[in-house]
């Protein structure tokens, strides 16, 4: 016996309430997985930590040959539509363009891979890579700056955020082996900044002075705005101190505000398996 149409809304109704996030994902265009499920598998088979677990190293490779599965991944997140888009939580439009600038990241490496050394190959004198527009996105064509510059960064004031997105090269934080989700983002987004601060080839503290990775000299602004109450680098440093190696006797010149730093060069080298 088929049920009435009053039965399929109570039905409804109940499934809503008992899983009421999922109301907003089902609404979307183009098979979209909320769980990320297929791009972690992608993650989880062609990413590998490096043996300190600072690092990772991609198998581009292997993303080559699985490149089908990724484009029908990335379809999925193009077909989201802005409307669909704006009723997702803060935690869910983090997560979204979280996975969508890594995602995307590995696609534009996979346009030119293997002729290429770094992402900047694929810039030119007139234009970066950054700014390439060479995917949809919300309803619009869209390059990796619109991304994290355009929305992550100003949006969410999070500067985490800066080891969580992949620019494919040795200098950046980590690629994570696995999909950015909801249910982990606050953990995954600790777990990233406290194994970028902790690679001393990128981040480190000597003979009273802190070496940075340049990345928080271009976005040192970023580490000011009080934000999980930091308010400049030396606090930064001061949180990190265990993982950098500072000298306990030395931390009170942190809490006083007296830093020294060095920014270290940063290695644009693709983060490519045997690199």
């Amino acid at each position: 016996m088929l049920p009435n149409r009053r039965q399929i809304l109570l039905t409804s109704c109940a499934l809503a309430i008992a899983t009421p996030w999922m109301g907003v994902w089902a609404q979307t265009d183009g098979g979209f997985d909320p769980g990320y499920a297929a791009w972690d598998a992608l993650l989880k088979t062609h990413v590998r930590w490096l043996p300190d677990n600072r690092q990772t190293r991609v198998d581009y490779k292997g993303f080559a040959a699985d490149r089908p599965a990724l484009q029908k991944i990335l379809a999925q997140w193009s077909a989201v539509a802005p409307a669909t888009f704006a009723g997702f939580s803060r935690e869910q439009k983090m997560v979204f363009l979280i996975n969508s600038y890594n995602g995307f990241t590995v696609e534009l490496i996979l346009t030119q891979y293997p002729n290429l050394k770094s992402i900047k190959d694929l810039g030119s004198l007139l234009q970066s890579p950054w700014k390439k527009k060479f995917f949809r996105l919300l309803g619009e064509e869209r390059h990796l700056d619109w991304i994290e510059h355009e929305q992550l960064r100003p949006v969410f004031t999070d500067w985490r955020i800066h080891a969580a997105v992949n620019c494919a090269s040795i200098g950046c934080p980590a690629l994570r082996p696995e999909a950015f989700m909801v249910q982990t983002l606050e953990a995954q987004l600790d777990d990233g900044m406290a194994r970028f601060m902790g690679d001393a080839t990128r981040n480190r503290y000597a003979q009273g002075r802190a070496e940075l990775s340049e990345i928080f000299k271009w976005f040192r602004a970023d580490f000011e705005k009080g934000d999980r109450g930091l308010h400049n680098l030396e606090q930064l440093v001061l949180r990190y101190a265990d993982a950098l190696r500072v000298p306990v006797p030395e931390r009170a010149q942190l809490r006083s505000g007296t830093l020294r730093i060095r920014y270290l060069d940063y290695d644009w080298s693709l983060n490519d398996v045997g690199r």
